[in-house]
């Protein structure tokens, strides 16, 4: 019997900002597929870089997507020294991709590199996807279903929950309060979950109307998720790290939550 190749996922940032020593979100599946392209993206080495084939890309904010560009740029020549390597899979809700195609991708901002060096051999593809879609990422024994998960944020957003031989690694992107991801997640085994707190509950006010949790409402949020699962924190600001972490440690419930750290690897 051919035991099942565990799941690696390493946080390269896990900020909602940056400051010294604070990088903004991105995971790193395995050695091929990012989840989100925050800052992070930017302490790997450039031949890790160059071995990434797909990103999917949970919202069109610059702290989600500014990697992109920078890392197409970085590893063009790399990747295309071998003639087998194709183009980078950028993978987001339509209107994720015509927002970067419009307004990152379009030769003011930034160049558009999903027609650079030729429109016929690109660096970047853009690939659609859509709430409830599953993804298959990477290939042979290490490819990865990814489902795609509601989100609720102030633009069209997602969250992905990666299958693994422990259950699902569950990450909400950014969201404000979010019953469908709940509904969604209903009745599985639940492996870990990342879900932002970007605010404290005195700017819970600002967390509201910017589709983002505070403590407070994170605790109406794990209410609805069934059992007892391991729960990280991600993406409060810098400089409100301690308030957050020490609010979120402080709400009523069953969940074992600690605050998501830089570096920290998840193998399932």
């Amino acid at each position: 019997m051919t035991l099942p190749i565990p799941v690696r996922l390493r946080v390269l940032g896990c900020s909602g900002s940056i400051a010294a020593g604070s990088r903004t979100t991105a995971f790193l599946l395995d050695d091929h597929t990012l989840i989100d392209a925050g800052t992070g993206v930017g302490d790997l080495p450039l031949d890790a870089m160059a071995c990434i084939d797909d990103i999917v890309v949970s919202h069109s904010h610059l702290d989600h997507v500014l990697a992109i560009p920078l890392l197409a740029d970085s590893v063009m020549k790399l990747r295309f020294a071998n003639p087998g390597r194709g183009p980078i899979r950028v993978h987001g809700l339509p209107q994720t991709l015509v927002a970067l195609r419009t307004h990152l991708f379009n030769g003011q901002l930034w160049p558009d590199f999903t027609s650079i060096p030729s429109p016929e051999r690109p660096i970047l593809a853009l690939h659609p996807f859509e709430i409830g879609d599953t993804l298959s990422l990477g290939s042979g024994a290490t490819a990865r279903r990814v489902e795609v998960l509601p989100a609720a944020h102030t633009v069209p957003a997602c969250g992905f929950a990666v299958d693994t031989p422990q259950g699902w690694w569950v990450y909400s992107g950014d969201t404000g309060p979010n019953p469908a991801l709940w509904a969604a997640l209903k009745g599985r085994r639940i492996a870990h979950l990342i879900i932002e707190t970007a605010f404290g509950d005195d700017e819970r006010w600002l967390a509201d109307l910017s589709g983002h949790l505070s403590p407070s409402s994170l605790a109406a949020e794990l209410a609805q998720l069934d059992g007892i699962v391991p729960v990280h924190i991600t993406h409060p600001k810098p400089g409100e790290v301690a308030v957050v972490v020490a609010q979120v440690r402080a709400i009523d419930t069953a969940h074992r939550v600690e605050p998501l750290v830089k570096g920290m690897v998840f193998e399932l």
